[in-house]
């Protein structure tokens, strides 16, 4: 079983790492403050470990990014691009702006013309970005329960090895996997967060998800 190495330390790297856990990977989280993630590590169990960026981007075969939308690329920078490079990135992240919301709906510092995985794509080139799990809950990120069936979860990315790799985990996780295509394409997945929030800013309600019909 591959290791798992998680850039970030808030409630999605948390989700993400005890799903991982769950289905018998071994996980590090990477932060810059160890110490907030040793309850999450004392619960995890011994397929848990925490150490720097740049460690779990070196102990990862498979990484994930799970940091804000804003801070993304330095954090790569602190990972150490060069322990990113030719590895599956899932790509978790948002361009949310720090600015609320307005009518339930996010801001974004991107336009419809780029996408925040674009972004990290034109400046990592030898990173195989995947966008995933960038528009539902944390809540539900790891084998959701609905009545209606599988939810569907929108990828894309460049390589396609490194999407079969994420759609694998996916598909373990409890996901119906709908490939977009390439990196481009996270200017239409990116922007399903903005529709996801909407129910949960006018109605608290955080636990829906998107699934896509086709005949």
């Amino acid at each position: 079983m591959k290791k798992i190495g998680i850039l970030g330390s808030g409630a999605v790297a948390k989700a993400l790492g005890n799903g991982f856990i769950k289905h018998g990977y071994s996980v590090m989280l990477g932060t810059r403050n160890a110490d907030k993630l040793s309850e999450w590590k004392a619960h995890a169990g011994e397929s848990a470990s925490v150490g720097s960026f740049e460690a779990a981007a070196k102990y990862g075969d498979i990484l994930v990014l799970a940091v804000k939308g804003s801070i993304a690329a330095d954090v790569i920078d602190l990972a150490g691009p060069q322990n990113l490079d030719g590895k599956t990135v899932i790509d978790t992240t948002n361009p949310i702006a720090d600015a609320p919301p307005q009518d339930g709906v996010l801001k974004y510092f991107t336009s419809l013309d780029e996408s925040l995985m674009e972004i990290l794509q034109e400046r990592f080139p030898a990173v195989h970005f995947v966008k995933a799990f960038n528009s539902v809950g944390n809540a539900v990120m790891v084998n959701p329960e609905y009545k209606q069936g599988q939810p569907t979860m929108f990828i894309c990315g460049n390589n396609d090895a490194a999407k079969k790799e994420t759609t694998g985990i996916l598909e373990q996780f409890g996901w119906d996997v709908a490939d977009m295509g390439k990196v481009s394409s996270a200017r239409a997945i990116e922007p399903l967060c903005m529709l996801w929030c909407i129910p949960g800013f006018m109605n608290n309600s955080w636990t829906h998800a998107f699934k896509l019909i086709m005949e």
